[in-house]
């Protein structure tokens, strides 16, 4: 790991290169621009995540669910019968503990990849988490408004109105959502049908951000992995990055634009990763949005959506009183 490091110190490049220019102001490898969430600015945040930097620690793993504890499924049992049958049961109630992938009680994992390096192999460590899409497609064609895009650019589902049916996971092209069964509107609305819970995964720490706070995975991280800011100063960033290490940038165009990006010592297409169920693939994605028959449907869906989460609210206030 240590040969694959800049001969540079990445502080003394950060300081002497982008605060220099007035771009951000750097400390400890966090941008102090959390706050820019709580002030509603409407430049989207980005994080910018140095793959070679990762020594698989997993504080950020422990931090984030610490973070994030109140907001993971209490199923009830039981669970409905299911019509039609062919609906999975998907139940990690007694699967907290899992570390290894993505599941409704853990956002953010470490994912092991190898890279043939000037004909050796060598061990990268990636966390993995929602990619927070510019152009969101699980908010854009979520049937019922469960997901949405705050104006700072993070992407989030909405517990309280989820219906469980998955479409977000469907036209994710990293599978992120994860559904826990046993949870949600869909007990008191249609427990018999399709729909079958709730979907979960990262969003940010968005409570954190409202309050000018750093994402629970950023403040932990001893070796100062991630990076967040403003979105055109963090592209400058990355892009500043990737050239001083001779290095390689992911999720700036894939799906049109995420709020994550990557950057990697090696090529993005010759890392071979652990994928599979929960733990994403990190290859080249279209822009699901760009596709034609995927706008008609969001343009369709948008005030049906817009009502039925709107529903959805009235019933859980009216339940909750």
């Amino acid at each position: 790991m240590t040969n694959m490091r800049s001969k540079i110190s990445r502080r003394a490049f950060l300081k002497g290169t982008l605060t220099a220019a007035g771009s951000v102001a750097v400390s400890s490898g966090v941008v102090g621009a959390a706050s820019s969430l709580a002030k509603e600015e409407t430049e989207s945040l980005v994080t910018v995540i140095e793959i070679g930097k990762c020594i698989g620690c997993e504080e950020c793993v422990y931090a984030c669910r610490d973070s994030n504890a109140a907001k993971y499924p209490q199923p009830e049992k039981p669970f409905p019968k299911m019509f039609p049958k062919r609906v999975p049961i998907q139940d990690w109630s007694d699967k907290k503990d899992v570390t290894n992938r993505l599941t409704p009680y853990n956002w953010l994992f470490i994912q092991q990849a190898t890279a043939i390096v000037n004909g050796e192999e060598q061990e990268l460590i990636i966390p993995r988490r929602c990619m927070h899409c510019e152009n969101p497609p699980c908010v854009k064609l979520c049937p019922w408004g469960a997901a949405k895009q705050e104006p700072n650019g993070l992407s989030r589902i909405d517990s309280d109105i989820c219906l469980g049916g998955s479409k977000c996971k469907k036209v994710c092209p990293w599978d992120v959502p994860q559904r826990q069964t046993g949870v949600g509107l869909y007990l008191d609305l249609m427990p018999a049908m399709a729909g079958n819970g709730v979907m979960y995964k990262c969003d940010r720490c968005y409570q954190k951000l409202a309050k000018g706070e750093n994402p629970a995975c950023i403040e932990v991280c001893p070796e100062d992995v991630q990076t967040i800011g403003p979105r055109s100063k963090m592209i400058e960033y990355a892009h500043a990055l990737a050239k001083e290490t001779k290095g390689y940038i992911y999720g700036e165009k894939e799906n049109g634009g995420t709020n994550t990006i990557y950057v990697s010592p090696v090529p993005f297409d010759t890392l071979t990763l652990e994928t599979g169920k929960g733990k994403p693939p990190m290859e080249k994605v279209d822009d699901m949005m760009a596709d034609g028959s995927n706008l008609a449907r969001a343009m369709l869906i948008a005030p049906i959506a817009g009502a039925v989460a709107a529903f959805g609210k009235f019933y859980k206030n009216i339940k909750d009183e």
